[in-house]
């Protein structure tokens, strides 16, 4: 506190170099471009994947099937030259068919750890609410400390490790909903729509011209971003700047959502750094070396939504956690 009461204005981070911020917004360019080739529309949730990407955030994918949920996480793995996996999650997978297992090598007489496909880049669980608890349990430590416990030795992931998970909004037989502990280690929720009229036809246009969405070679996707570039993208991110009152904007909506009578259960402190390093993220990606109030308003949707419970009456009303959320935002005032 001030000598007057009043809290201490946040030092904010030094301006980002000019030529780290360039660096940022041609990793955003470059890798669009690429994944452009092989997927029509989508923008929003591109921007926000390779938004994820930057920051090591989670990002889980909601859509029905058919929306290019897929093929989106396999072109922008592509685009940026990280490896990529995918584990297509079932009822009867085992913690061990992610993380791994150690088997008995005949030659040498001993156990030997055969690592699983959770050691990679860019990891796609696939239809992720299809596993039960406790296989989906065995991403916590890995999507939250980056590193995997296994047979009692701890194995560091890679630096750009990141889960792009995917969801049917709306079958339910045979899924298990996925706890809010898990839930609340995705930097976002992004809803996947269907295409308008006119990507949809652009989309039938490009099979009929031959496009096959297996085979991305073909479509000329190519690795036009170095894990290097990806990474000075990352510093770059780090050394945006926010202003005192745009910080406390993003505190203000955070808590907001925890004094709402029509929400149970409120965003928690992880929501708020969540929203605060995706806002210093789209700010360097777009080009920007500081935060503004609408890249916090921009985002508050896909990184808060997710969290929230809504109250018994807000449910019994019909309401969506996205309707109550943009009530919460527009009861805080937003600075100038």
């Amino acid at each position: 506190m001030t000598p007057t009461g009043g809290p201490i204005a946040p030092l904010p981070a030094p301006a980002a170099p000019a030529q780290s911020v360039t660096v940022a917004n041609t990793v955003r360019e470059a890798a669009l471009a690429e994944v452009r080739k092989a997927v029509v529309g989508q923008d929003e949730a591109l921007e926000l994947m390779l938004c994820g990407l930057i920051t090591g955030g989670h990002v889980l994918l909601e859509g029905v099937p058919g929306v290019a949920k897929t093929l989106m996480a396999r072109a922008l793995a592509r685009s940026v030259s990280a490896e990529f996996r995918r584990i297509q999650f079932t009822p009867d997978l085992m913690p061990a068919d992610i993380l791994g297992t150690s088997v008995f090598d005949l030659k040498s007489q001993t156990f030997v750890l055969v690592r699983g496909p959770i050691f990679t880049d860019l990891l796609l669980a696939d239809e992720i609410n299809r596993a039960p608890a406790k296989t989906q349990s065995a991403l916590l430590e890995a999507m939250q400390e980056r590193s995997v416990s296994l047979e009692g030795r701890v194995s560091t992931l890679s630096p750009l490790f990141t889960v792009f998970a995917t969801q049917n909004p709306v079958e339910s037989e045979g899924t298990y909903p996925l706890p809010e502990a898990q839930l609340d280690r995705f930097l976002f929720k992004i809803d996947v729509g269907y295409p308008s009229d006119t990507e949809e036809e652009a989309i039938l246009q490009a099979v009929h011209r031959g496009f096959d969405a297996g085979d991305l070679v073909a479509a000329g996707v190519q690795s036009a971003i170095t894990q290097a570039q990806l990474l000075t993208a990352r510093e770059a991110m780090k050394q945006v700047a926010i202003e005192a009152p745009v910080l406390s904007y993003v505190r203000k909506l955070v808590a907001a959502t925890r004094h709402s009578t029509r929400i149970r259960l409120g965003a928690g402190p992880r929501a708020g750094v969540h929203l605060l390093v995706a806002s210093k993220a789209l700010a360097a990606l777009r080009g920007r070396p500081f935060v503004t109030p609408d890249d916090v308003r921009y985002l508050a949707g896909p990184v808060l939504k997710h969290r929230l419970l809504l109250s018994p009456d807000a449910e019994l009303d019909g309401a969506t956690p996205a309707e109550v959320l943009r009530e919460v935002m527009n009861a805080v005032e937003v600075p100038r």
